[in-house]
C-alpha cells in the first residue's frame, strides 16, 4: 500500500507572484528629468514666496505681512510673471536635479533589494539619503545659490541681475566658483534628510500597497496620494534646515560664520518659530511637487520599458 502523500505547504500552494522588475539607472535619469522639468513649471510661484517670506527677516520691519500680501505686493510691482522671477536658474537646475536623484536612487536600490527583487523601508531609506546628498553636491546647491540671489536681489533698489547667464557671470566674476557653493553643508543636510524621508515613506507606502506581489499595478491616484503623504513628512522634517539653507545662500549670507553659527543667530535673534517660516507655502508647494514627480516618473517609465528593453 503507497505511503500517503505529504500535506503540501501553504506556501507551495500559493501563487508565485514572481521577482519584483527593476529599473534601469538610464531610464530613471531620463524620467526623472523630464518628470522634474514639469513640476517647477506649475510649483514655481509657491517656491517664490516661500523664499521671500524667508528672507524677510525680523530684524528688520518686515516687508510682507503673510502670503497674500507677498503675492499681491509682487503682482503690484512686477506683474503676474513677478511670481516667476527666478524660474530660468531653477528650471536649468530641476531637469537635472531629479535624473541624479532618480538614477542615483535605482542605481543603488538595484544593489540593495532582496532576492525577490523588494526594497524594504530601512533600504529605501538608505538609497533616498544617497539620492539626496548625490543632487545636492552635483546639482542643487549651485543652482540653488543663484535662485535665491536672484529673487533676493529682486528686493534691492536696484537689481543688478538682468538674467540666468548675465547673474551666472557676475556672481562667478565676483565671488568665484567658490559662490555658487555657499551652503553646501546646509544643503547636503537639507537635500539628504528630504530624499531619505520621501523614498522612506514611498517605499513604506508601496510595500503595504502591493502586499505579497512586488509587481502589482500602482493606479496614478494612488501614486501622487502616496507622493502628497511623502512630501508632506519631508516638509515638517525638515523645514528649519530649508530656512538655514536660504539664509546661507542670500545676498546676506556675509552674516554668518558657518551652518552652525547661521542656525544659532536666527534662534537667538528671531526665535525657535522662525526656523518655520513659509512652512504653508512650502507645504503646498513640496505635497504637489512631490506626487506630480513620482507620478510623471512612474508613468514614463512604463513607456520607456515598453521601448526600450533593458532585461
Amino acid at each position: 500500500m503507497a505511503a500517503p502523500r505529504a500535506p503540501r505547504s501553504l506556501a507551495a500552494a500559493a501563487p508565485a507572484t514572481g521577482k519584483a522588475k527593476l529599473t534601469h539607472p538610464g531610464k530613471a535619469i531620463l524620467a526623472g528629468g523630464l518628470a522634474g522639468g514639469i513640476e517647477i513649471c506649475i510649483t514655481f510661484p509657491t517656491e517664490y514666496v516661500k523664499t521671500q517670506l524667508q528672507l524677510d527677516e525680523r530684524s528688520n520691519p518686515p516687508r510682507y505681512r503673510g502670503i497674500g500680501d507677498c503675492v499681491r505686493q509682487t503682482v503690484r510691482s512686477h506683474g503676474v510673471l513677478g511670481l516667476y522671477r527666478g524660474l530660468s536658474s531653477l528650471l536649468y537646475g530641476s531637469i537635472p536635479k531629479a535624473a541624479v536623484r532618480f538614477g542615483m536612487f535605482e542605481f543603488l536600490s538595484n544593489h540593495m533589494r532582496d532576492a525577490q527583487g523588494r526594497l524594504d523601508s530601512t533600504r529605501g531609506l538608505l538609497c533616498g539619503l544617497g539620492a539626496g546628498v548625490a543632487e545636492a553636491v552635483v546639482v542643487v546647491c549651485p543652482m540653488e545659490t543663484i535662485k535665491v540671489k536672484f529673487i533676493h536681489d529682486q528686493t534691492s533698489p536696484s537689481p543688478k541681475y538682468r538674467g540666468f547667464f548675465h547673474g551666472v557671470r557676475e556672481i562667478v566674476r565676483e565671488q568665484g566658483l567658490k559662490g555658487t557653493y555657499q551652503g553646501l553643508t546646509a544643503t547636503v543636510l537639507k537635500q539628504g534628510s528630504n530624499q531619505a524621508i520621501r523614498f522612506f515613506v514611498m517605499t513604506s507606502l508601496r510595500n503595504w500597497y502591493q502586499g505579497d506581489n512586488p509587481n502589482k499595478p500602482v493606479n496614478p491616484l494612488i501614486t501622487g496620494v502616496f507622493g502628497a503623504v511623502a512630501g508632506a513628512a519631508s516638509v515638517f522634517g525638515n523645514t528649519p534646515l530649508d530656512v538655514i539653507k536660504t539664509r546661507m545662500q542670500g545676498l546676506e549670507a556675509h552674516k554668518y560664520r558657518n551652518t552652525l553659527d547661521c542656525g544659532l543667530q536666527i534662534l537667538r535673534n528671531e526665535g525657535l518659530r522662525a526656523f518655520y517660516k513659509g512652512t504653508v507655502p512650502r507645504l503646498g508647494r513640496v505635497c504637489l511637487d512631490v506626487a506630480i514627480v513620482f507620478v510623471i516618473y512612474d508613468e514614463v517609465v512604463k513607456l520607456l520599458n515598453k521601448v526600450w528593453k533593458t532585461d
